[in-house]
């Protein structure tokens, strides 16, 4: 059990947890660039757990411009197991009211801007995406959220737009007729990037507005969102300290993403470069330097 280690990626308006004081910030190279910001690594209730922005502390890099393969690689540098994403997100149906939490297990990659994949360069892999986020975590999320009685739905459905506008109404709609739940800018690659790196990960998504369908509420204005946002971060800390204490009781061995490179790799092992596999070692060092 003491090999695992948690890692929280906090989204808008979760840019900090103040009550973590016992903290060191880290700042990491990758191949793939600078990470978001520092990486704060703290103890809380002495386990040892890891914080990033993923827009940047004072929220300066746009959906589109994350640095997502930095964010991952810095991750895996430090040895981390499980990383849970919390999100803002508009909802996409009437029962998804603002100041809701969605543990997501499903999403649409609508994405189309973005570096997806560690593997572009001399080796191929194809992990699964089949179950995107883990179901021990998300187990571990939604102890944690009941501690707190936040509202919340276990499952569901978030699709991923490139932004950072907000949705056309069509589009709103459109995403409505294929039954999805929520709709954010950045848990992809963010999820893919997770399972090639053969870390766990979950979802927690904090609804804060109806997006644009709803004709009882007035489109999306993001002085609107942040005064949720500013209530979900609050509820957004409580249960991130809970999900420390519980998430290890949570973790299922036989979790797939723990060694999904063992059946991804698909390049013959004469065409991987050195270069390649000195690009990857963070990452998939493990099945490459056998």
């Amino acid at each position: 059990m003491a090999n695992n280690k948690l890692a929280i990626i906090g989204g808008s308006g979760l840019y900090d947890v103040e009550e973590f004081t016992d903290r060191k910030l880290i700042q990491l190279n990758t191949p793939w660039g600078k990470p978001s910001d520092d990486i704060l690594k703290t103890k809380y209730n002495n386990k040892e757990v890891y914080f990033l922005p993923r827009h940047g502390r004072g929220h300066f890099i746009s959906p589109s411009n994350i640095n997502f393969r930095a964010n991952i690689d810095a991750f895996k540098q430090l040895g981390v197991t499980d990383i849970i994403s919390v999100s803002a997100v508009g909802s996409l149906k009437e029962n998804l009211e603002p100041g809701k939490f969605v543990i997501v297990d499903q999403f649409i990659d609508r994405t189309f801007a973005r570096d997806k994949t560690f593997f572009d360069e001399d080796i191929v892999a194809h992990v699964s995406m089949a179950h995107p986020t883990s179901d021990g975590l998300m187990n571990a999320c939604e102890d944690a959220i009941k501690k707190e009685n936040i509202p919340y739905q276990r499952g569901g459905i978030y699709v991923v737009m490139e932004g950072p506008q907000f949705s056309t109404l069509a589009e709103s709609n459109l995403y409505r007729s294929w039954k999805a739940d929520v709709i954010g800018m950045t848990n992809m690659p963010e999820a893919k990037l997770a399972r090639e790196a053969e870390i766990r990960y979950a979802s927690v998504s904090m609804v804060t507005d109806y997006d644009c369908w709803h004709p009882d509420h007035e489109n999306v204005d993001v002085q609107k969102v942040i005064k949720v946002l500013l209530g979900n971060a609050a509820k957004a800390k409580n249960m991130i300290k809970n999900i420390i204490d519980n998430f290890e009781n949570n973790i299922d061995s036989k979790d797939p993403t723990t060694n999904c490179l063992d059946v991804a790799i698909i390049t013959a092992p004469e065409k991987r470069t050195q270069k390649t596999k000195d690009k990857l070692k963070t990452i998939a060092g493990r099945v490459l330097n056998k």
